[in-house]
């Protein structure tokens, strides 16, 4: 043994000359761990080594990039955000955990999304919707439903002899199903509601993503603010599911997409969801005044009669909107008579939709708008307010004593 130091200082035992190399190699060796880091996750520990099996697919080969889900749960990643000298399990600070909030939160913008979003939520066909209803309790909606006041005397005789035919008993409970959602307020935890929102919104834009709930982008489809809730006012969700019925029927998508193109025309641009709200108000009213029972008793269907008589409808003032290049100015005086002819022939109207779907020989006889003869080419006064559903109730007074709410 031999001893270093001297006087009153602590003696240590010195190396013995037999083991130099032992000594020099446990220097090397906390030389070597002061100046080179333990390896990470996901990395090979050794030189030399064989990678593991499991490691393999954490990382791709040169030229090839993972997507963000999978960098996300890579052990390198999750290292390079764990403190220093922590222990995987162990608690990490506020700021970390934000850090890797945020980079989960990578994925979604990188989508272009963002905000609150119900882009994940899958489309919604029309039936699926409809049997949401049909299940979904709607009893405060249904309170808001008023019938028909009932005429007596003299009046109840004038509309029985010449007023249009009443509504078949059987065929009450979906009258009054439909009017219910005309009731029922677009509602951000329902998830059909949400569903049916994105939908409209990817048919209309041919777009593969979704879109944040409130935002200017549903000003360019056609409402008039952030949230296309607050101009369903007289219509609800059956202004919606109107909407959703156009895009979703393979017949009717194409028209829908030629309408929503008109609607971005430099000119002749007008909003297209508040034109299409407008046509559903026209078609409740329609429904609750029974102009349409005769053709409802005669298929024995509501719902599917309101559906195409709103199609039938889009159609003839799509080509008023077209042939006559109308623009904005003309939107009030248009509505007015589109309302009239829908109350006054929904037969013709439906015919003339029918023709257009079929692409019969009979068609282009048909093509010409019937109530653009009093329209003129001047539209609608100067002066003349525009009134939309969304900003305007819907009241209505009818002949006689009845009165609709």
């Amino acid at each position: 043994m031999c001893f270093r130091g001297g006087g009153r200082g602590l003696q240590l035992p010195a190396c013995s000359a037999a083991a130099p190399a032992h000594c020099a190699a446990a220097e090397r060796a906390r030389r070597a761990g002061r100046e080179a880091p333990p390896p990470l996750p996901g990395m090979s520990g050794g030189t030399g080594a064989e990678e593991r099996p499991e490691e393999r697919h954490r990382f791709p080969p040169p030229g090839k990039s993972l997507p963000i889900s999978a960098l996300s749960q890579n052990g390198l990643l999750q290292a390079l955000v764990r403190e220093v000298g922590q222990p995987a399990g162990a608690e990490i600070s506020e700021d970390l955990c934000r850090a890797q909030e945020e980079w989960e939160a990578v994925e979604e913008i990188q989508s272009g999304l963002g905000g609150t979003s119900a882009s994940a939520a899958p489309p919604i066909s029309f039936n699926e919707a409809l049997q949401y209803f049909q299940t979904a309790d709607l009893s405060e909606c249904r309170k808001k439903v008023r019938a028909t006041a009932r005429r007596q005397g003299l009046a109840a005789l004038v509309r029985f002899l010449f007023g249009p035919p009443q509504l078949q008993p059987q065929l009450q409970g979906e009258r009054e199903l439909a009017l219910a959602i005309a009731q029922c307020g677009l509602d951000d935890n329902e998830r059909v509601h949400m569903r049916i929102l994105q939908t409209i919104y990817k048919k209309l834009t041919r777009s593969r993503l979704g879109c944040p709930r409130y935002g200017a982008h549903w000003e360019e489809l056609g409402f008039q603010g952030a949230d296309p809730g607050t101009d369903l006012r007289g219509t609800g969700m059956l202004g919606l599911m109107q909407m959703l019925y156009f895009v979703m029927d393979s017949q009717t998508l194409p028209l829908a997409q030629e309408i929503f193109k008109l609607s971005q025309h430099e000119t002749q641009n007008f909003p297209f969801c508040i034109m299409s709200v407008n046509i559903t108000r026209i078609v409740i009213q329609a429904l609750r005044e029974e102009r349409l029972s005769r053709e409802c008793n005669r298929r024995q269907q509501v719902i599917a009669v309101l559906n195409d008589l709103y199609a039938a409808a889009f159609l003839q003032l799509y080509r008023v909107w077209k042939w006559q290049h109308k623009t904005i100015v003309d939107s009030s005086f248009l509505l007015k008579e589109l309302e009239l002819s829908t109350k006054k022939k929904p037969k013709q109207l439906l015919k003339s939709l029918e023709a257009y779907v079929n692409r019969s020989p009979t068609a282009d006889s048909l093509q010409q708008p019937f109530f653009s003869s009093a329209s003129g080419g001047s539209g609608s006064q100067p002066n003349e307010e525009i009134h939309f559903t969304g900003v305007c109730d819907l009241q209505v007074e009818l002949e006689g004593e009845a009165r609709l709410i």
